[in-house]
């Protein structure tokens, strides 16, 4: 299982990652990123069907991580798609409103769903064997989804509970960066106005990448004598170079944890001593 997991997880990876470089509309991007999901979640629906689970802790470990990881970004892109397209078109102040409000509701569910919230995040265990096992649900427990009585052989109680979670997690930072750039361009009118070089400039690398030379300069104090917001500085890259970078704050976790996490940075250093060493 892990063997098809990991392969599956990778090619939609590598897809949603070409997606981000080609798509700068957030909509289209939304919903491109939909078909990849959805089609990566048949695949993995059908290989189940056919997997003989070696034990219950094998079955717990699929519902209760692997399966909701992949659904939380099916959650994740649709909540995407519907929050951009019905955002107003007003003023700045409209459209934060309009986020705040999409905020509120993502600690509703959290405040609504607490104690299940609280024992996912504890990462307690004593009740997964009803969670997140197959026809082993209990109907004194409360069940925020109904899908494992549609879909018995691919769904428990709680995996979509899971799913949301860390869906939410994601719009959750989605939203407020939102919010954020909003301040910056009220506060900064002309802000984005770059000219010529707006028009020819474009960033053709990751936008893991980017996020890590942001970091970086941020790191380095180079703008403002140190004095310059992580957003703020990401919003003018965003700008400069025609890219959207819509979840820098995930991405840097990422980056922390590889096995290189300096990977851009030492690339960029290399070329440049190279180049060096030829002009000699």
């Amino acid at each position: 299982m892990n063997n098809f997991v990991t392969k599956l997880n990778k090619r939609l990876n590598n897809q949603l990652q070409s997606l981000d470089l080609e798509e700068s509309d957030t909509i289209k991007k939304a919903q491109r990123s939909v078909r990849c999901i959805k089609n990566a979640l048949t695949q993995l629906k059908a290989f189940i069907l056919e997997y003989p689970f070696k034990n219950e802790d094998e079955e717990i470990l699929f519902f209760k991580e692997i399966k909701p990881e992949l659904f939380s970004k099916l959650i994740y892109y649709v909540k995407i798609f519907n929050i951009e397209s019905r955002r107003p078109m007003g003023s700045h102040e409209i459209q934060e409103i309009y986020l705040r409000h999409e905020l509120e509701k993502l600690t509703f569910f959290f405040n609504n769903h607490l104690e299940f919230y609280q024992y996912y995040r504890m990462n307690s265990t004593y009740l997964d064997d009803k969670y997140f096992i197959r026809g082993k649900e209990d109907l004194h427990l409360y069940q925020d989804s109904l899908m494992f009585y549609v879909d018995p052989d691919f769904s428990t109680s709680h995996d979509y509970m899971v799913a949301k979670i860390i869906a939410n997690d994601r719009l959750s930072v989605f939203l407020n960066t939102e919010i954020e750039t909003l301040s910056i361009k009220a506060a900064n009118p002309n802000w984005g106005q770059l000219g010529v070089f707006e028009q020819n400039l474009q960033w053709t690398d990751s936008k893991t990448s980017l996020v890590e030379l942001i970091y970086a300069l941020h790191a380095a104090g180079v703008f403002n004598k140190a004095n310059c917001e992580i957003r703020e500085l990401a919003a003018f890259f965003e700008h400069a170079f025609n890219i959207r970078l819509t979840d820098i704050y995930r991405t840097y976790l990422e980056i922390k944890i590889r096995s290189t996490p300096t990977k851009f940075i030492d690339t960029i250093k290399t070329a440049l001593l190279h180049k060096m060493e030829e002009d000699l």
